[in-house]
């Protein structure tokens, strides 16, 4: 939860990744990753090449695609995480034809949209709950890693400008801004336990 409200709070678009689970428990997301994508304020598009790889990397390290290829987990920069017409369709193209599927949207305040599909049989789809599960080890907050991560795979798609890499809206100096982002992330984090 900690790296996902950190992605949700760097960037000023929407982001998307996979989320990783436990073999024991493929509902219990252990981490998201983040594949190569083009974001906007209300979308996001995952690079065919880089999700065609990240299958490879994960399939290499022995996982099932059950544990991450079925978690689908995005942002919304706005205030709600109700899924929009574009969300819908994206997870009905791209989970379809899978056994089940999860859509998770986190929005700004914290407010979460958790939804499964189950394409098998006569098909249903329910709401889910979503928690953080304080439980079980999880390794520490890697703020400079994750911000690598997003400005490796995350290009804006900004109306007033050109596409281009979010890692070129810094200057030179662009891990010394990266504070403010954890400071909102820290505070979010806050407001989703309490």
């Amino acid at each position: 939860m900690a790296k996902l409200l950190y992605l949700r709070d760097v960037g000023p678009s929407e982001v998307g990744g996979f989320g990783i689970s436990s073999a024991d428990d493929l509902l219990l997301v252990e981490d998201i990753q983040l594949v190569e994508q083009v974001c906007s304020v209300v979308s996001v598009e995952f690079d065919d090449d880089s999700v065609a790889d990240f299958f490879d990397q994960q399939v290499d390290m022995g996982r099932q695609p059950e544990q991450f290829a079925r978690i689908w987990i995005h942002t919304h920069p706005g205030a709600s995480p109700s899924p929009s017409g574009t969300d819908e369709e994206t997870f009905e193209r791209c989970f379809g034809g899978v056994n089940w599927a999860v859509m998770h949207i986190i929005a700004v305040e914290g407010n979460t949209y958790t939804r499964a599909r189950f394409n098998v049989g006569p098909g249903t789809e329910r709401r889910l709950r979503s928690r953080v599960e304080f439980d079980f080890e999880f390794p520490a907050a890697d703020h400079e890693a994750w911000f690598i991560e997003y400005c490796d795979n995350v290009t804006v798609d900004d109306p007033f400008t050109s596409r281009r890499p979010f890692a070129e809206s810094y200057d030179s100096d662009w891990w010394e801004q990266a504070p403010s982002a954890a400071d909102r992330w820290s505070d979010s984090l806050l407001e989703a336990v309490s």
